[in-house]
């Protein structure tokens, strides 16, 4: 009997270290929901092979509901990669203590928003007076923290300037709303901006950009501080080797909106900690 006990002990004890070896062999990667899911996997696709290929690695995209649900699933270990939006990152690395950011796409260097209306009278903010008003998520860098920064410095506070601000959740939810006369004006990222345009998803006879932000740091691919860092290196090398001479890796590219990766750390994400607390979105 004793032997029997201890063969099935050591047998669940193999099991258990096989299913563990198995889950480490799993890349988990998600992204912050700034578009519809379907777009999000499309463009993730091409790279999660390449990672694959890459690491000699399973790569799964987990996605997740909203911005709060990546900062909580890295803080508690259920993902390992996530892209970021720069106050999505400030948030989890405030809440984590160790987030990492791995690299950034160039651009993310200098990024910035871009306002919309498809009222041919608006030519400024000034013209927005008393009208209605779209950002994205309320926890995006890009459709919402950014923008009422600067706006803020400009003394203009949204919920007092505006008749009704609305939070359409997604960029491409905002140029929807906005085209559809949902609202009178709205903003979003830059590059998502021109990426519709290019699609020819956006109507640009009755829908046009009015204002732009100043630059701001914000885009990054992040990895949860407790996660191996020899695979944290990998991880990074792969992105950082990704070459536009190389078709294969130019279509990756494109769909990732980058013309290159480049390295990134905490610290370029200073001013936009700043931006959260000035608009009382950080405690």
């Amino acid at each position: 009997m004793l032997k029997r006990t201890l063969a099935l002990t050591a047998g669940l004890a193999l099991s258990l270290s096989a299913v563990l070896a198995q889950a480490a062999e799993v890349l988990k990667v998600s992204a912050i929901p700034d578009e519809a899911p379907t777009e999000l996997l499309r463009k993730f696709e091409p790279l999660g092979k390449y990672l694959q290929q890459q690491l000699g690695m399973d790569v799964q995209f987990v996605p997740v509901a909203d911005y709060p649900a990546v900062v909580e699933a890295l803080a508690t270990d259920r993902l390992d990669l996530a892209w970021l939006g720069g106050f999505t990152f400030v948030q989890a690395r405030l809440k984590t203590g160790n987030a990492i950011p791995l690299v950034q796409r160039e651009q993310d260097a200098q990024f910035t928003s871009k306002f919309i209306t498809a009222d041919p009278n608006v030519k400024s903010l000034a013209d927005l007076k008393g009208k209605t008003f779209a950002f994205g998520s309320v926890s995006s860098t890009s459709g919402s923290l950014m923008p009422r920064y600067f706006m803020l410095k400009d003394g203009i506070k949204p919920e007092s300037y505006f008749s009704r601000v609305g939070y359409s959740g997604a960029h491409d939810a905002t140029v929807a709303w906005v085209q559809a006369g949902k609202v009178d004006a709205g903003v979003l990222n830059a590059s998502v901006w021109q990426k519709l345009v290019d699609a020819g998803k956006v109507d640009t006879t009755k829908v046009k950009v009015f204002a732009t932000t100043p630059a701001y740091f914000d885009y990054n691919w992040t990895v949860r501080g407790t996660l191996d860092p020899a695979l944290a290196a990998k991880i990074k090398k792969a992105f950082l080797d990704l070459d536009p001479a190389n078709p294969e890796h130019k279509k990756i590219l494109d769909l990732q909106a980058a013309s290159r990766f480049i390295e990134t750390n905490p610290d370029n994400y200073k001013g936009i900690e700043e931006a959260a607390r000035a608009a009382d979105l950080l405690k």
